[in-house]
C-alpha cells in the first residue's frame, strides 16, 4: 500500500510539474461575499434585537431597543414597532405594519411559510415565555398576528432554527440577569398545529458543554442529516463587576434530530457571542457578525471611541469540520437575526457599537469566483468528444442488418463486451456521486459493490445461459416465452420508461456537476452529452457503443488515477496525512451495526440486501446488460466479459471512494479553497477544475462526459433494441429486415431526444446527493423487471396471470415506500422483488398451473431445449 501511494503520488506530481499551468483567476477570486445595502430602516437610531424574518416575499422587522441620543446619557428603550420591507423588481420600500402588544425585544425569530414566529424577549424589567406569529398580506398591506404556543419559561437572548416543519430554540436567559443562562433546547413541530394536545413546546436533550446567552442556533446538513448547530455565546457565574466571573465561549455543539445526539465539533476562532449567522448552500455556515468580547469591559471607558466589533465574517464547512475566513464586513450588526430573502441573506439593522445601533440593512450574496476553462482544455474536451463520434461513423457502415446494430453480429471481443457491461454499470454518476458520498460519509456503500462478483455467479450460470439458449436478442423475449406475450410487453414497457428516466437523471446530474468545472450550464451540458451521443449511437449501434465505452474505461480509471495522486500529494502530511485525517474523521468506516432502514448512516443489513437485489435484477432483467450477453460468439466468451466486469468493480471501488477520502482530507487541509455556492455533488468537478493542471482537467471533464454518454449511449441502443423486438416484430410492423434496421435508427435517435428534452427539465440543484437520487430511480423500475425474472426461473407454478398480478402490486409497493416512507431506497428493489414473487406465486397457485412447455426456462428444466414461441 505504502508503495502504491508514493506511486500516485510520484504520478501527479510529474503531470503537475510537466503541464505546471492552472486555470488562471480573476481579479475577484478572492472575494467569497458581496455586500450591498438595502433602503435603511425608518427609525434612524436603529434597533438592537428586533424580531426579523421574511413572509409572502416581504421583510418583517418588528420591536427592538435603542438608546434615544446622546446614547451615553439615556437609558435603554424597548420599542413595539413593526416595518415591512417590500420589492417591486429592484425597487424596495418600508411599510408601517401596525405594532406588537406589548414593548418587546432580544427574542428568537425564524421565517416559517406561514409567518414570522417569534419567541420569548424581554422588556425593562421582564422576561417573556410567550410566542406568536407574524403574517404579512400583500394585498391588505395588513399584518396579521396569530398566537402560538408558550416556551417552557421564559427567554431571551436566545437563537433559533427551522429543519423541515419543526423549529428548535437553543440557549438563552430565563431572568434579566446572565446568571440566568440555560443549556435549554426546545423544539416545536408545526405540522401538528390542528391538535391542541400535541402541538407544544418539547424538552429535548441539551447540549454537554456549558450554559449561555447571545448564542447562534443554525441549521445545515453535515452530509448525513441536517443538523442544529449552536455556537459561541457567553455565559456568568459571579458578580457581574468581576470580569473574571464572564466566559466568552468558542465551543461548537451539533444535535442529530434523527437520533437525538449531541457531538462537539471544532471550535469557532473566536468568541462570536450576540452574533448572527446562517446556513448557505448544502455544508457551509457563514457567521456574518459577533462580539469577541475583547473589549467587554472598555464600552463605558471608550464611549463614542470604541472602534465597534470585529469587522471579519467566517465560515465553517459542517463535512470537513473545519472553519476559515470569509472575508471582510462593510459592519458588524451584533443582536440582529440573519434571514434568506430568495437568493440572498439580509442583515437588518443591530448593534455596531455599545449602545449603538445602526438602520442599516445589508444585502449579501455570495460569490462564484469566475474561471475561464482554457483554450487547452476546450481542445482536449472537444476533441476526444468528436473522436467518439468518429467511432460510431466507423461502425455506421458495419450494420447490414438488425442483428449486426443490436447484437453486434455476434464477434465482440469478450474483453470489450466486459469493458461495456463495466461502464455501462459505471456511469458518469460512479466518477462523481461515488466521490461526492464519500466526501460527505464514508464507505459504507463500497461493499454493495463488492457484492457485484458475488452476483456475477449467478449471471454466469443460470441467467446468461437462459438468454443464449433462447437466442434473445431483446431480453423480454424470455417472459414471453416463459408466461406469455402480455408479460413480455409489460416488462419491455417498464425497462423502457427505466432507461428513458435513466437517461434524463444522468443527463441532469451530470450537467449539475459539470457546471462547476466548466463555464458550460447544467442544460448546455445536457444538451452536449445527449446531442453526441445521439450522433454516433444512431450511426453505429451497439459496436459504436461498446467500443466507445471501452475507450471511456481506460480514460477514467487512467484519470482517477491520476486524480486521486494530486489529491494526496496536495494534503498536509500528504500520504500520512492522509490516512490520519481520514482515520480520525471515521471515514473508512465500511459497516454500521444496527437495524433501522430509514437511518442515513445506512446499516450494513441494507447495503447488503439492497445490492444484491439491485445487481440480481441489473444482470437478469436489465436489457442494457443482457444485450452485452449475446455480442459475443459463445457462451464461454460472454461469461468472461461478465467475469472482466466483475474483476474490475473491485479496484473501481477502492479508486472512487478513495478519491472521496482524498478530497475530504485534502479540503480539511485548505479549507479556504472550498466554494459555499456549490453542492456536494460538485466537490470533485470543482478540484478538477480549480486544482489539476492544464490539459489534464480537460482530459478528466472529458472522461466525465464520454461516462456519462456511456450510460447514454446504452440506453439509446438497448431501448430501441427492446421497441423494435418486442413491440414491433412480434406483430410484423416492417416488411423487410432493412426496415427494422431504419426503424432501429429511428428509435435510437427518437429516445435519445426524449432523454435529453427530460434531462433539461429534470436539471435540479437542490437535489442532496445524487448517488441517493440514482440509487431511487433503479429501485423504483428495477424491481418488478428483478422480480418477474426471479419468479419465472425459481418456480414451475407460476403463470401469466400471477406474473402481472405481481408485478403490479410490487410496482404499487415500491411506490408507496418511496412517496409514503423514510425506507432506504436501497431497499426498493429488494422490496419489489419479494412483493412480486409473493404475490405472483399466491395468485398462481390460486388460478392454476401455467399450460405451456417449461422446457429451458425454468432453473429446473435448464437443460431441456427451449420450445419456438409460437
Amino acid at each position: 500500500m505504502k508503495h502504491v501511494s508514493k506511486w500516485l503520488i510520484s504520478i501527479g506530481m510529474l503531470v503537475a510539474l510537466l503541464m505546471g499551468e492552472r486555470p488562471s483567476l480573476t481579479a475577484d477570486d478572492n472575494v467569497l461575499l458581496s455586500w450591498s445595502e438595502l433602503p435603511s430602516l425608518p427609525d434612524e437610531l436603529g434597533l438592537a434585537g428586533p424580531f426579523a424574518g421574511v413572509h409572502n416575499d416581504a421583510l418583517i422587522v418588528a420591536g427592538g431597543a435603542n438608546f434615544p441620543k446622546p446614547v451615553w446619557d439615556n437609558d435603554k428603550v424597548w420599542h413595539d414597532r413593526i416595518f415591512v420591507l417590500t420589492k417591486d423588481g429592484d425597487q424596495y420600500q418600508w411599510h408601517e405594519g401596525g405594532r406588537l402588544r406589548q414593548r418587546l425585544a432580544y427574542g428568537a425569530a425564524v421565517s416559517t411559510p406561514d409567518g414570522v414566529l417569534c419567541m420569548g424577549g424581554n422588556d425593562t424589567s421582564e422576561t417573556f415565555g410567550e410566542t406568536f406569529l407574524l403574517s404579512w398580506d400583500p394585498e391588505s398591506e395588513q399584518m396579521t398576528k396569530t398566537e402560538y404556543p408558550p416556551l417552557p419559561q421564559p427567554c431571551a437572548y436566545s437563537t433559533a432554527t427551522m429543519i423541515g416543519d419543526v423549529v428548535y430554540l437553543a440557549g438563552g436567559q430565563s431572568g434579566t440577569s446572565l446568571e440566568s443562562a440555560m443549556t435549554n433546547f426546545w423544539s416545536l413541530d408545526l405540522s401538528k398545529k390542528s391538535s391542541e394536545e400535541a402541538f407544544v413546546w418539547q424538552e429535548l436533550p441539551p447540549w454537554p458543554g456549558p450554559s449561555r446567552a447571545f448564542n447562534l442556533t443554525i441549521s445545515q446538513h453535515n452530509g448525513y442529516n441536517d443538523c442544529v448547530y449552536v455556537i459561541s455565546g457567553r455565559r456568568q457565574e459571579g458578580d457581574a463587576d468581576d470580569p473574571a466571573s464572564f466566559d466568552f465561549l468558542t465551543d461548537v455543539w451539533e444535535f442529530n434530530p434523527s437520533n437525538r445526539s449531541w457531538r462537539r465539533r471544532a471550535d469557532v476562532p473566536r468568541c462570536v457571542m450576540a452574533g448572527t449567522g446562517i446556513g448557505f448552500g448544502q455544508s457551509h455556515i457563514f457567521v456574518l457578525g459577533g462580539a469577541t468580547g475583547e473589549r467587554f469591559f472598555q464600552g463605558d471607558e471608550l464611549r463614542d471611541d470604541h472602534p465597534g466589533f470585529l469587522k471579519e465574517s467566517l465560515a465553517y464547512h459542517t463535512i470537513t469540520n473545519t472553519w476559515t475566513s470569509a472575508g471582510p464586513t462593510p459592519a458588524n450588526h451584533v443582536t440582529t437575526t440573519a434571514v434568506r430573502w430568495g437568493d440572498d441573506i439580509i442583515v437588518p439593522t443591530g448593534e455596531v457599537r455599545p449602545r449603538v445601533r445602526s438602520p442599516k440593512v445589508f444585502r449579501v450574496s455570495a460569490v462564484r469566483p469566475s474561471r475561464g476553462f482554457g483554450t487547452i482544455n476546450y481542445i482536449v474536451l472537444f476533441g476526444y468528444l468528436f473522436s467518439m463520434v468518429g467511432v460510431g461513423v466507423y461502425f455506421a457502415n458495419k450494420n447490414k442488418s438488425t442483428d449486426d446494430y443490436f447484437r453486434g453480429g455476434g464477434h465482440v471481443p469478450w474483453w470489450a463486451a466486459g469493458c461495456s457491461i463495466f461502464a455501462t454499470m459505471l456511469s458518469s454518476l460512479t466518477f462523481t456521486g461515488v466521490p461526492s458520498k464519500s466526501f460527505a460519509q464514508d464507505w459504507v456503500y463500497a461493499v454493495g459493490n463488492m457484492m457485484i462478483p458475488v452476483v456475477a455467479i449467478l449471471a454466469v450460470s443460470v441467467a446468461m445461459p437462459f438468454f443464449r439458449r433462447i437466442d434473445a436478442t431483446s431480453a423480454y423475449e424470455y417472459l414471453e416465452k416463459r408466461f406469455s406475450r402480455p408479460v413480455r410487453l409489460f416488462g419491455s414497457a417498464s425497462f423502457t420508461m427505466f432507461h428513458i428516466f435513466r437517461m434524463a437523471v444522468v443527463m441532469s446530474l451530470t450537467g449539475l456537476a459539470l457546471a462547476v468545472a466548466t463555464p458550460l450550464t447544467p442544460g448546455q451540458s445536457v444538451l452536449l452529452m445527449g446531442v453526441l451521443s445521439i450522433a454516433y449511437c444512431t450511426m453505429g449501434g451497439i459496436e459504436a457503443v461498446i467500443w466507445t465505452d471501452t475507450i471511456q474505461t481506460f480514460v477514467l480509471m487512467g484519470g482517477a488515477l491520476l486524480a486521486i495522486g494530486i489529491l494526496i500529494a496536495g494534503v498536509d502530511g500528504g500520504f500520512g496525512g492522509f490516512l490520519s485525517t481520514a482515520t480520525d474523521a471515521d471515514k473508512f468506516t465500511i459497516a454500521n451495526f444496527h437495524w433501522d432502514m430509514t437511518s442515513s448512516q445506512v446499516a450494513l443489513w441494507v447495503i447488503l440486501v439492497g445490492s444484491i437485489a439491485q445487481n440480481v435484477s441489473s444482470y437478469t432483467a436489465d436489457q442494457a446488460v443482457v444485450q452485452r450477453y449475446m455480442t459475443t460468439a459463445n457462451e464461454t466468451l460472454a461469461a468472461r466479459s461478465i467475469w472482466t466486469n466483475a474483476v474490475l468493480t473491485i479496484p473501481a471501488t477502492i479508486l472512487f471512494f478513495g478519491i472521496g477520502t482524498a478530497l475530504f482530507a485534502y479540503y480539511h487541509s485548505h479549507p479556504d479553497k472550498l466554494d459555499p455556492t456549490i453542492t456536494t455533488d460538485q466537490v470533485f468537478p470543482l478540484f478538477i477544475a480549480r486544482e489539476m493542471p492544464i490539459g489534464l482537467a480537460g482530459l478528466i471533464v472529458a472522461g466525465i462526459f464520454a461516462a456519462a454518454q456511456s450510460t447514454v449511449s446504452t440506453s439509446m441502443n438497448s431501448t430501441a433494441t427492446a421497441i423494435v423486438t418486442d413491440f414491433m416484430r412480434p406483430f410484423g410492423a416492417c416488411r423487410s429486415e432493412a426496415g427494422y434496421l431504419r426503424a432501429a435508427r429511428f428509435w435510437t435517435f427518437l429516445i435519445g431526444v426524449v432523454g435529453t428534452l427530460l434531462g433539461l427539465v429534470f436539471v435540479n440543484p437542490e437535489i442532496k446527493s445524487l448517488f441517493d437520487a440514482f440509487i431511487k430511480v433503479i429501485g423504483l423500475f428495477m424491481g418488478v423487471l428483478g422480480g418477474l425474472f426471479i419468479l419465472g426461473a425459481v418456480t414451475r407454478r407460476a403463470n401469466a396471470t400471477g406474473a402481472l398480478t405481481g408485478a403490479l402490486v410490487g410496482a404499487g409497493a415500491m411506490f408507496w415506500l418511496w412517496k409514503f416512507t423514510a425506507v432506504n431506497g436501497y431497499l426498493y428493489t429488494a422490496s419489489g422483488i419479494v412483493s412480486c414473487l409473493v404475490v405472483g406465486l399466491a395468485v398462481s397457485l390460486v388460478t392454476g398451473r401455467p399450460t405451456n412447455d417449461l422446457s429451458g426456462l425454468t432453473i429446473y428444466t435448464l437443460g431441456k431445449p427451449v420450445r419456438p414461441s409460437e
